[in-house]
């Protein structure tokens, strides 16, 4: 019983392995075919159009070439800086300024730094952060003060006492 399973199952794997094999060898013939069918003389031009139709190399896209130019690094004259003076004394903006003169907004704002028409900020200076004193060590044992309560008063003065002359015998002479 299970003998006759095996030899189906080993049958079964000799179809398979002829019918694998009959595809390929049509799918091969097929293939083989593909660029004569399409005017093509040999298999590697035919490979070539088929990347190009399909947008370049698989994963990463094509490059392509840029269309903008980067701009050059403007060249800061002091014609230019008068110029930015004359607009910021006209009231225009920075990025009015920018643009009329063609340069960057961080440029006009150097320039009108050097020129001393940027207003500074009211804000105070900070205060520099104190350093906190180290810790004491905890085996001393802290001095307290004893503090006095200013609703006591201070102990009353004792008076002298006063003798009168006749208490006191006179001196003998």
């Amino acid at each position: 019983m299970i003998t006759d399973k095996i030899k189906a199952l080993a049958a079964a794997k000799g179809r398979v392995a002829q019918l694998e094999h009959s595809i390929a060898s049509g799918l091969n013939r097929e293939l083989a075919a593909l660029p004569a069918a399409f005017g093509f003389s040999n298999v590697g031009a035919f490979v070539r159009a088929v990347k190009v139709a399909a947008g370049g190399k698989r994963g990463r896209p094509a490059k392509t070439p840029r269309l903008v130019e980067h701009r050059k690094r403007a060249k800061i004259t002091d014609a230019i800086r008068a110029r930015v003076k004359k607009l910021v004394e006209a009231g225009k903006t920075g990025s009015q300024i920018a643009k009329a003169l063609k340069i960057s907004l961080p440029s006009v704002q150097n320039i009108k730094k050097a020129l001393g028409l940027v207003r500074t900020s009211k804000k105070p200076a900070r205060n520099p952060r104190t350093r906190r004193a180290p810790a004491k060590r905890a085996g001393a044992p802290k001095l307290r003060k004893k503090r006095v309560s200013p609703k006591k008063p201070a102990a009353p003065e004792s008076k002298p006492i006063q003798v009168s002359d006749a208490a006191t015998p006179a001196p003998s002479a």
